[in-house]
C-alpha cells in the first residue's frame, strides 16, 4: 500500500495497533455468560437487570452474502438495535450509538441459524453508557440443538434532549461482585478511549 505521506502510515499503523491491543482486551467476554430474559419489571431502575435486553432473528437468505453466511453489517445492525434498547431501557429517553468498540467476529453464521443477541449495560459515565453485546448461534439443522458465541462488541451511547444535545445519564446500580468487575473494565475503557481523542486532536491541531 502506498500512503500519500509518512504522516499518514504512521497515524494508519496507530489505528492497526489501537483496534489489535481492543481485540485482544476483549477476546475474554467471549466466555460472558449473558442470559436471555425479558424485561424485569420488578426490578430496579437504572440496574443491570432491569435494562438487559436480548432478541432472537433468523438468518434468511437477504441476510447473507455469496457464501451464505450472515453479513457483517446485518450483524452489526442486529447488534446496535439491542444495544440501544437496552440503552433507552435504562436512559428512559431517546438514545443514539456514539461509537462500537473493536468488534470480534469469532466465527461465521450460516443461514438457517438463529442468532441470539443479548445486551446489557456495564458501565455509565455522566453522559455515555456502555453495551456490552454477544451474539450466540443456534444450529437447528446439525441433529441436535448447540449454541456458539459467534460475536462479541461494546457499543457506547448518548442520550438526548429537546435541543438534541447530550443529557445526564442515571447512574448504573452495580448490585453483584460481577457487575463491579465489568464497570471497573467499562471505566478502563471509557478512559483510555477519551485520553486517545484529546491525544488525536492534539495531532490535528500540530499538523
Amino acid at each position: 500500500m502506498i500512503y500519500s505521506s509518512q504522516q499518514a502510515e504512521e497515524a494508519g499503523q496507530k489505528r492497526y495497533d489501537y483496534q489489535k491491543v481492543h481485540r485482544e482486551e476483549n477476546d475474554h467476554v467471549m466466555n460472558n455468560v449473558i442470559e436471555h430474559r425479558p424485561m424485569d419489571l420488578e426490578a430496579e431502575p437504572h440496574t443491570v437487570r432491569y435494562s438487559q435486553s436480548s432478541l432472537i432473528h433468523l438468518v434468511n437468505p437477504s441476510d447473507t452474502a455469496i457464501h451464505r453466511f450472515a453479513t457483517g453489517g446485518c450483524t452489526l445492525k442486529l447488534m446496535d438495535e439491542v444495544a440501544g434498547i437496552t440503552a433507552a431501557r435504562h436512559a428512559k429517553n431517546r438514545v443514539v450509538t456514539a461509537s462500537i468498540e473493536a468488534t470480534n467476529f469469532h466465527r461465521p453464521v450460516p443461514k438457517g441459524s438463529l442468532m441470539h443477541l443479548m445486551g446489557r449495560i456495564t458501565f455509565t459515565s455522566s453522559r455515555t453508557m456502555e453495551i456490552e453485546v454477544a451474539v450466540d448461534l443456534e444450529k437447528m439443522t446439525s441433529g441436535g440443538v448447540t449454541k456458539e458465541r459467534a460475536v462479541t462488541s461494546f457499543f457506547t451511547f448518548v442520550s438526548l434532549g429537546a435541543d438534541g444535545k447530550p443529557i445526564p445519564i442515571p447512574p448504573l446500580k452495580v448490585t453483584t461482585d460481577d457487575e463491579r468487575s465489568r464497570f471497573e473494565e467499562g471505566k478502563g475503557r471509557y478512559e483510555r478511549k477519551k485520553a486517545e481523542r484529546e491525544t488525536y486532536k492534539k495531532l490535528k491541531v500540530d499538523t
